[in-house]
């Protein structure tokens, strides 16, 4: 009996980490695809507005996130492709991925920030509406679009943090490898001497197509 009631327990324990990999997997994919989806959407729209003076009065002015910065839709982009790339790499690689999907997230969430009091594609716009080279934009205001760009590239950083933690427990995107990364070993078929086509095959193969089968049989 006592026996029987300790087979569950090794079961149990390595279920444990099985299930986190799981769970961390779901969550890294949600938020990295979620993240580079929210970020790639809010640097399309308008983050600031302003007026720019011109003789018929006062000519507004919008600006959208990628005038202000490509960073964002850039980095966010290079995150997506991180996170693909997580399941194609392993050991060092597959760190090196993971962190590149965090550093991804850190920087839009930076380059996010930094534009939220950038003027200088607003004044460009006024510089052009009134003919002035040196005329800037005024009554300038921000929407809360940069903030949504801010929580696109949490989202990103979250998923590289998780990746860095479990990502040794994710499957891999091929199945023709071992854990160790050698490819798995074909199984030759019996040479048919009736085939000649089979004989020059073991003979290109570096085996005897004379000698004993090599399954045994």
């Amino acid at each position: 009996m006592g026996y029987v009631t300790s087979v569950p327990q090794p079961r149990s324990e390595a279920s444990g980490p099985a299930r986190s990999g799981r769970r961390s997997l779901a969550v890294a994919l949600l938020c990295g695809a979620l993240g580079a989806a929210v970020a790639l959407l809010s640097s399309r729209q308008s983050w600031s507005a302003g007026t720019a003076s011109v003789a018929g009065g006062d000519f507004p002015l919008t600006v959208k996130g990628s005038d202000i910065t490509g960073v964002p839709a850039a980095l966010a982009i290079v995150g997506l492709a991180a996170l693909v790339a997580v399941f194609a790499v392993r050991r060092s690689g597959r760190l090196l991925v993971s962190a590149l999907l965090a550093l991804s997230g850190a920087g839009t969430i930076a380059s996010a920030l930094l534009g939220v009091g950038d003027s200088s594609a607003l004044d460009e716009k006024a510089a052009e509406a009134s003919g002035d080279t040196a005329a800037t934009a005024s009554a300038l205001s921000h929407t809360a679009w940069p903030y949504v760009a801010v929580a696109g590239g949490a989202l990103l950083l979250l998923a590289g943090l998780l990746a860095l933690r479990y990502g040794r427990l994710w499957p891999a995107m091929s199945g023709r490898y071992e854990r160790d990364g050698t490819p798995r070993p074909r199984k030759a078929r019996p040479v048919d001497p009736d085939r000649p086509e089979d004989i020059w095959k073991a003979l290109d193969r570096g085996e005897d197509p004379t000698g004993p089968d090599p399954a045994g049989t």
